[in-house]
């Protein structure tokens, strides 16, 4: 860990640390297995993908208790860095690709994430209410916005957020 996380986020607990640290090491070893981001950018996963998943966090507090569903998680971004830093939500987090979800899986076991499942399955099989639905990569805005409003078993709390 490069310090960022500090810097960005003061208030980062000694056991949001580790569990960060632990991510790093974790990921960058299934990494190498399988390709969930590029491996040019492991060097650089705390900056590119890490703090760029919390600029959620930065400017959305989510309330106790919400409800969150990140579609197309790939190897968990945003879904994992913002259940580490919010503990009293809950997530899941979607991807079609199985591969990318067995990452995931072992990421939330040895992270001993408890507020995280995650689940190989597309947006159209998504059945629920969510408080915030999040995405990092997955499509143009206009696009996302037609899936998720065309999955009539998914469903937006009265307060959703998308």
């Amino acid at each position: 860990m490069s310090g960022l996380l500090k810097k960005y986020f003061p208030e980062i607990s000694g056991d949001q640390e580790g569990q960060f640290a632990l991510h790093h090491q974790e990921f960058s070893k299934w990494n190498e297995l399988i390709n969930c981001v590029s491996r040019k950018d492991i060097p650089f996963l705390e900056e590119r993908h890490v703090l760029h998943s919390l600029c959620i966090h930065q400017y959305t507090q989510f309330p106790k208790g919400s409800k969150i569903l990140d579609i197309g998680t790939g190897g968990g971004f945003p879904g994992i860095p913002l259940a580490i830093m919010n503990p009293d939500c809950q997530f899941l987090l979607v991807d079609s690709i199985g591969k990318k979800i067995k990452v995931v899986n072992d990421l939330i076991e040895k992270l001993k994430l408890t507020n995280v499942s995650a689940k190989p399955i597309r947006l159209e099989d998504v059945q629920g209410t969510y408080d915030f639905i999040l995405s990092r990569a997955v499509a143009r805005t206009g696009k996302l916005l037609g899936w998720i409003m065309n999955n009539s078993g998914l469903i937006l709390s009265p307060h959703a957020r998308m």
